[in-house]
């Protein structure tokens, strides 16, 4: 990530409401090449309803998003994937049936000129994606629910990067993945960073947060408390931001004993 590189995404001012519940208040969040930022807080504290507007499942009520510095309108999800916007939700949204081919090419299948499911075709390209992000699995050929939960996630992933995502959305990544499998989608995360991908990563696991990501923004009551780069805090700072909705200056020796 440089500093001096232009902002992937430029999330600035987005309001949102249902009835009269204001679920997003002059939120601001960006997002540079190479980069994790990790969207935390308490339940109701506005991560999902911040992502679903990126990701076109909601509509922003003001405010504005900027791809690159062009203003986008992101209307429906079709719009964030044209993009390069691509979103993976925790229940990955995989047909348990079909392979890891299949899975990836979902919709957006290849054909042949007869206009047949052109699958050797599918199979090479997948293997091609999967070796440029160094994940294994038994076989492409395999039903993905005989899959571990890290290889299903990395068959989800690389159906972004095949796509050609140049943003993620990773909605909770690691949760109900063991140890090892946490470190192989890290690992995982690390590539997807090297090759210039920015990632918001939303997770409730502080440790997966810390490990992961470049900058951490909090939320806390559909506003935006501070956002901070991760090497300069600590976790009980940031837990601190999340339960009681103050800034780290604004943080007390009482408030982080409070915590524990």
């Amino acid at each position: 990530m440089s500093d001096e590189a232009a902002p992937l995404v430029q999330m600035s001012g987005i309001d949102k409401s249902f009835g009269g519940l204001r679920a997003l208040a002059d939120v601001s969040v960006d997002l540079f090449p190479g980069e994790v930022v990790g969207i935390v807080g308490h339940n109701g504290a506005g991560k999902s309803t911040l992502i679903k507007i990126l990701s076109g499942a909601l509509r922003r009520d003001s405010g504005e998003i900027r791809i690159e510095g062009t203003l986008a309108d992101i209307n429906n999800p079709r719009d964030a994937r044209a993009l390069g916007i691509e979103t993976i939700y925790q229940t990955l949204a995989l047909a348990d049936n079909l392979d890891a081919s299949a899975n990836i090419f979902l919709g957006r299948e290849l054909l042949t000129k007869a206009r047949t499911l052109n699958e050797e075709a599918m199979a090479s390209e997948i293997q091609g994606v999967l070796e440029r992000l160094q994940i294994k699995i038994p076989s492409i050929r395999e039903p993905v629910i005989n899959l571990s939960g890290g290889q299903r996630q990395a068959v989800a992933i690389g159906r972004a990067i095949y796509f050609n995502a140049r943003i993620l959305i990773m909605d909770e990544p690691t949760a109900a993945l063991g140890p090892q499998e946490t470190r192989m989608v890290g690992d995982l995360i690390k590539r997807l960073k090297s090759e210039g991908i920015g990632i918001f990563l939303i997770s409730h696991d502080i440790h997966d947060v810390f490990d992961l990501s470049d900058r951490i923004t909090v939320l806390n009551g559909g506003k935006v408390v501070d956002t901070v780069r991760t090497q300069d805090v600590t976790k009980d700072q940031v837990l601190g931001m999340i339960i009681l909705g103050k800034r780290i200056e604004e943080e007390t020796e009482e408030d982080l004993a409070s915590l524990h």
